[in-house]
Order: C-alpha cells, then sequence, then structure tokens
C-alpha cells in the first residue's frame, strides 16, 4: 500500500488500481468518518495496487485523482434520514445517484461526478455512504454509534478490494444497504 501525499505528483501514471477516497470534515465529529477510515486503512497491509487518501472537503482538487484510477472507493457521511450508523453502498453513476442529503461537501462530490461525466472518465465508484445524526457537532472525536460501525465499513471496504486479481465474496455485514 501506498500513501498518496495530498499534492499530486506530475509521475503519477494513468489507470492505476484503486484508490480509497475518504471525505469529511475531520473537526466535525461525525461528519469527518471518511477522514477516520482513511486514517485507520493507511495503517493496514492492503493488496497491491490499493492507495489510501484522506480527501477531506476537496472537492475539485480530487477530479485529477478520479482520472488517474480505474476504481474510486469513497466514505463519506450523510443526513439521509436513516439511524445514525446506517451503511449504505450506493454505485453512483450520474450526480443525481447521490443521497439527496449528503453533508457538507454535497455539491462538491456532485459536481465533481459531473465534470467527469462530461471529461469522459469516470472511474467506477462505489460509495459508502454513513448516516449521521448532525454536522452541528464539533470535534475531532466520532460518536458511540457511528465509532461502533467503523469496523464494519473497514470490512465492507476490504470485501470490495480485488486479491489476486479476484474479488472477494459479498460483503457478509447485515446493516449494509447496497443501492445499485
Amino acid at each position: 500500500m501506498h500513501i498518496i501525499p495530498q499534492i499530486l505528483k506530475i509521475e503519477m501514471k494513468r489507470n492505476k488500481g484503486t484508490l480509497i477516497l475518504g471525505i469529511g470534515n475531520y473537526l466535525m465529529g461525525d461528519e469527518g468518518i471518511g477522514v477516520h477510515i482513511a486514517n485507520l486503512l493507511e495503517k493496514e497491509q492492503l493488496p497491491t495496487g490499493v492507495d489510501v487518501l484522506d480527501g477531506g472537503t476537496g472537492g475539485f482538487y480530487l477530479l485529477e485523482y478520479f482520472e488517474i484510477y480505474k476504481h474510486v472507493i469513497l466514505v463519506d457521511a450523510t443526513l439521509d434520514g436513516n439511524a445514525p450508523g446506517t451503511i449504505r453502498l450506493i454505485k453512483p453513476r450520474f450526480a443525481t445517484d447521490f443521497p439527496p442529503a449528503m453533508s457538507t461537501h454535497d455539491i462538491g462530490l456532485k459536481d465533481l461526478v459531473s465534470a467527469l461525466q462530461v471529461l469522459d472518465k469516470m472511474p467506477e465508484i462505489d460509495l459508502f455512504v454513513v448516516s449521521i445524526e448532525s454536522i452541528q457537532q464539533q470535534g475531532i472525536e466520532l460518536t458511540s454509534k457511528i465509532a461502533a460501525v467503523v469496523p464494519d465499513i473497514i470490512n465492507e471496504i476490504k470485501c470490495l478490494l480485488p486479491i489476486n486479481d479476484q474479488q472477494l465474496a459479498d460483503p457478509p455485514f447485515q446493516n449494509l444497504i447496497t443501492i445499485p
């Protein structure tokens, strides 16, 4: 596994394998779940060709990463009205495929997907959204409900990673809702 620096290097080549991209504001508690997941995965032994990036609230600054990787796994928080800690897997092909109420950087991600479509550079995207109660909470700690599902999210992500060019079995967790 390689940890990618925040500034993209020119020598990076197109068509790299898989990027796990954690999105969110680390300073706003549960809203930073994607960043927390990225930070934890950076410490794990992942298959060759899998990179991890703390995308923060990068929006359009992340466009080049989507152009480089064949597969991008996003993790983000959402205010969708589901019980806090609900995990959903969405395979967005269009900006309209995103949940109706993403977190504070909603417009950036939707616009990013639209730009990728216009540029005809859309990678395969798997978006894990985690339902949170509010984005008003400030601090770097996750609430107990969100912290409790972190191991499940990490295991779900690992189930999407190719090992020796083969996909693992379907994710085993029952709190995952898959949306095609």
